[in-house]
Order: C-alpha cells, then structure tokens, then sequence
C-alpha cells in the first residue's frame, strides 16, 4: 500500500512554528493549489492543503518560506482527531512533509533560498547560499 502525495502550490499564509515540550520543531501551514480545470466564469478554483513538517524541516520552513511563496510538497496524509474548545469531536486531515522544494527564488520576491528539502529521517537540511561555490 501507498500513501504518497505530491502537491505544488503557493503559501497561504506565513508558517506556525512551534516546539513540543520536549523540544521538537513543528511548523503548520497550507497552501492553495490551482485546479487545472478553469470554469466558464474563468475563476480558477484551489484546493487547500494542511501540511505539518517536524523538526529541520519544520525550522527550515519557518524561516524561509513566507506567504506567497510556490513550493512542492512531497509527503502523506494523516487524519488526526482532537477536542475543539466547544467540546465536539473534530477531525482534520494534514499532509505530513517528508520532503519540501523551494521552487522560486528572492529574485521571484521569495524570502528563501530557491530550493532545499531534507527526508523524513531528518537529516541536515543544506542551503544553496550555505554552499562554498
């Protein structure tokens, strides 16, 4: 069994970075990606996706990804229910990042790097601009 997606699109909004208490990076975003069918109206419609990226990855994102910025998403998806505030039982799914490629560059307005994405063992993530050439 598979349980592979792949999305490219633009941030919604900048990313949430926080930490677990023991000490985990998670940051929470969405993005928005375009359906490729465009209605006779001519307003194109998007699907929005919850993604979680955890610890490197997760750093990685919040401090180079910003809204607006297109990048690709390489992960699963994961349902996971919790308590709302009013009591109900909620469930949400999210795309857990296993890899995420920067796919513009601060020339195109982004505020990262143009591309970078580390595997779910979470290896050290390596930056353009931290190479030596």
């Amino acid at each position: 069994m598979v349980n592979l997606i792949v999305i490219t699109g633009r941030m919604v909004a900048d990313p949430e970075l926080r930490y677990t208490p023991k000490g985990t990076a998670v940051a929470g975003f969405r993005i928005a990606v375009d359906r490729s069918f465009v209605p006779a109206n001519g307003n194109r419609e998007a699907d929005f996706f919850s993604v979680v990226a955890w610890g490197k990855l997760g750093e990685t994102v919040a401090n180079n990804l910003k809204k607006g910025r297109l990048c690709g998403v390489e992960g699963r998806m994961q349902m996971r229910s919790y308590e709302a505030q009013d009591g109900t039982k909620r469930t949400v799914w999210e795309l857990i990042a296993q890899n995420i490629h920067f796919l513009d560059s601060k020339k195109d307005g982004g505020a990262g790097s143009p591309a970078a994405s580390t595997p779910e063992g979470g290896e050290d993530v390596v930056l353009p601009d931290d190479l030596p050439f």
